[in-house]
């Protein structure tokens, strides 16, 4: 069974950095999409960025572009989120999912698509 687990998660002001990650278990992960959603009270979750494991290949939504970096290490089995220039209405929680079988096309932003899902860790951005 897959497992996720997030972590570094907090609380920091407006204009600063966060790091996430997300440790995967259970399988092996090279056909794998691994990505990032957030939810903020009240608020649908919505996606953040994806990463293809077996190529790296990157997927970002509109409002983080070049402001956050999502990236992997193959040998621990981790997922990355670097998050800079974090604004108050970045405040949510950030969940790690995987999807199996992902070969490319345009719908890396589906939740549905995910089939595994970690706790979530919270990040407050305070102004």
């Amino acid at each position: 069974q897959v497992q996720l687990v997030e972590s570094g998660g907090g609380l920091v002001q407006a204009g600063g950095s966060l790091r996430l990650s997300c440790v995967a278990s259970g399988r092996t992960f090279s056909n794998y999409l691994m990505g990032w959603f957030r939810q903020a009270p009240g608020k649908e979750r919505e996606f953040v960025a994806a990463i293809r494991w077996s190529t790296g290949s990157t997927y970002y939504a509109d409002s983080v572009k070049g402001r956050f970096t999502i990236s992997r290490d193959n040998a621990k089995n981790t997922v990355y989120l670097q998050m800079n220039s974090l604004q108050p209405e970045d405040t949510a929680i950030y969940y790690c999912a995987a999807r199996v079988g992902y070969y490319g096309g345009s719908n890396y932003f589906l939740k549905n698509e995910y089939a595994y899902w970690g706790q979530g860790t919270q990040v407050t951005v305070s102004s």
